[in-house]
């Protein structure tokens, strides 16, 4: 019996080496091989390692691809959990924006309206940032834009300029509408918070060029640009505190 197998087995190393010298195989295909052929000589001698080994050798690579696939996702769910990340700090950088504006604003019109009113003649604009195909903001910088239009409707000689942009990817025509809604979707939380709609002022622009094609640059496109300002008028010159 030890003579059979001992027999059987030089056979299937003889055989064995082109079945893994034809590709070079996964290690979970040269295990498959392996304990296929094994397997198949103690069931029916050469000819049956011959068919183990195939055999082995097909589920050992069913397992690598398996593990590729794994490792694939795994690698996708890293960098998932990146750019939200990135997108997390973006929102947090456009939130703390706001509030300083608004502070700002509430500190000169509280004590210095003339200075404000020189600040705002040249324009300060700011940029609300939008995640791809979307129109609306987070609830946190949702809020805190109520806020700042809760400052703004107090100042009636402020007005508001909004400008929708939308990234460069995908078809203008919805661009173009995706940038409008944007654009709108500012204007009803302005309005909502006491801005009125006649100091408001709204253009849909369409697709922006990014500087290059990269994530970070398509979100710096994907905006609503808003722009306070004052327009000289007699009145103002005249009375300015």
């Amino acid at each position: 019996m030890r003579t059979k197998l001992t027999v059987i087995s030089v056979v299937a190393c003889l055989l064995a080496g082109p079945v893994l010298a034809a590709d070079k195989a996964s290690k979970q295909e040269t295990i498959g091989v392996g304990t296929g052929a094994v397997v198949g000589a103690l069931a029916g001698g050469p000819f049956g390692f011959v068919i183990g080994a195939a055999i082995g050798a097909k589920i050992g690579d069913e397992f690598h691809q398996k593990g590729v696939e794994v490792e694939t996702l795994t690698s996708s769910l890293e960098s998932s959990r990146s750019r939200v990340s990135e997108l997390e700090q973006n929102v947090d950088s456009l939130n703390s924006g706001i509030d300083r504006l608004n502070g700002d604003l509430q500190r000169l019109h509280a004590t210095s309206r003339p200075e404000l009113l020189n600040l705002l003649k040249a324009g300060v604009e700011m940029d609300l940032l939008f995640r791809t195909g979307e129109h609306e903001l987070p609830d946190s910088t949702r809020s805190r834009l109520g806020q700042l239009a809760a400052s703004l409707s107090a100042m009636p000689d402020v007005r508001l300029q909004l400008d929708g942009f939308a990234d460069e990817r995908g078809d203008s025509a919805y661009n173009q509408g995706l940038s409008m809604q944007r654009a709108e979707y500012v204007r009803q939380v302005l309005q909502e918070h006491g801005v009125p709609a006649g100091r408001i002022e709204l253009t849909a622009h369409g697709e922006s060029s990014a500087a290059d094609q990269t994530a970070d640059s398509y979100a710096l496109e994907r905006r609503v640009s808003l722009t306070l300002f004052v327009e000289e008028t007699p009145s103002l010159a005249a009375n300015p505190e």
